[in-house]
């Protein structure tokens, strides 16, 4: 789904994405009522339960009792979870949009921030009063009410000292500033560092759209452990030679000429100056670490196709990225590939404008299960 980024839209109370990007966007909060029209739970209690006791899924158990807190992570049978009517206990379920279509139909509707940011779709449920206690993320979020009511206060704070002996990271002197009740279909944007205290009131579902911010040495040590794999390959073994080295009269000194050697080795990883771009798409295209594709069949003849929604695929100038590959691109294949990535759908049209490489890759794509004839993605896992 691409947004018109001028048009305005209820999901954001009436301002249009630019707007709310340029005011709120890792700024300040922004409460939205009635955000979405015909609010209802994505997923039925029982089969969020059942989704919770699935090996492959993220998930967590979060009970109060009294002042004490207990977590448990999944999987997480339903003999595990506490009775429905016990008050004070919590499921998180992460990376729903991964096995539920509808999950991932709504996170779509977030594009409007790029790709490369967006992480995951994560369901709350909690029984009356359960919560995680007041805290505060590192990435920006929007909490969107399903069902029932949930109590938020939040406050910008300066103080972040946590809570000791504790399992869960609980803000030790929180100062709400404001106090909110979210209602079926209300919603609630919080940037980065805003700390913030939900509490249900009665059963309650409430989703979180959540978008991840690598840091700065995160960054770094990534990139340069994929940029010295990729220069194994390319560098072959070359080897440091001192031919003609005077005779050291200090040994234990670094000698110049192996310092210069290592800059050269660093200068060759880099020599081609889209490698950099090249091995941060991919890193930003890697799938999660729980997510597995099924092989499917070569279509005999390729229509209208749309990526698997577990897949994620990116562009930049050169490159294509889809799940933590990347394919240099140039011409009328380059528009067509921007365009799946952007669409996350191609029509039959289009496909029949691919050129025979394309058409080879998209087949390619089809078999890793990366991607899907149209008619085949309406189906629920």
């Amino acid at each position: 789904m691409r947004h018109d980024i001028h048009q305005p839209l209820t999901l954001l109370g009436g301002l249009s994405p630019q707007r709310f990007m340029q005011r709120h966007w890792q700024k300040k909060p922004l409460l939205v009522r009635a955000a979405v029209a015909d609010p209802r739970p994505l997923l039925e209690r029982a089969q969020l339960f059942e989704l919770a006791a699935r090996e492959e899924v993220e998930s967590r158990l979060i009970v109060r009792e009294g002042k004490r807190w207990k977590m448990r992570r999944g999987p997480l049978p339903r003999r595990a979870l506490p009775p429905v009517s016990q008050r004070e206990w919590t499921l998180l379920v992460q990376g729903v949009d991964l096995h539920h279509e509808p999950a991932r139909q709504l996170l779509d509707q977030f594009r409007f921030v790029p790709d490369a940011r967006l992480d995951d779709l994560m369901i709350s449920w909690a029984s009356d009063g359960g919560g995680v206690g007041p805290h505060f993320d590192s990435y920006d979020v929007f909490l969107l009410q399903l069902q029932g009511r949930r109590r938020w206060r939040i406050g910008r704070q300066s103080d972040l000292s946590l809570q000791e002996g504790v399992p869960l990271k609980i803000l030790a002197n929180f100062v709400p500033q404001q106090d909110y009740v979210l209602e079926p279909g209300d919603m609630l944007y919080l940037p980065p560092g805003y700390a913030h205290d939900g509490t249900a009131q009665g059963e309650c579902q409430t989703c979180s759209i959540g978008f991840r911010a690598p840091g700065q040495s995160e960054l770094a040590r990534e990139l340069l452990q994929r940029l010295a794999e990729q220069a194994e390959e390319t560098a072959g073994a070359v080897l440091y030679r001192d031919a003609g080295a005077p005779a050291a009269d200090s040994p234990g000194a670094v000698p110049a000429g192996l310092q210069q050697f290592a800059a050269q080795s660093l200068q060759a990883a880099l020599k081609d100056p889209q490698a950099l771009n090249r091995v941060l798409g991919e890193y930003l295209s890697e799938p999660k670490a729980n997510v597995w594709f099924e092989p499917g069949p070569s279509p005999a003849a390729m229509g209208a196709v749309v990526l698997d929604r577990r897949s994620r695929m990116l562009h930049d100038e050169r490159h294509v990225f889809l799940n933590g590959d990347s394919w240099r691109a140039s011409g009328r294949d380059a528009t067509l590939m921007r365009a799946l990535a952007d669409q996350r759908e191609l029509s039959q049209a289009q496909v029949g404008r691919a050129s025979a490489r394309a058409l080879e890759l998209l087949r390619d794509w089809c078999e890793a299960g990366w991607l899907h004839p149209q008619q085949e993605e309406d189906r629920d896992d």
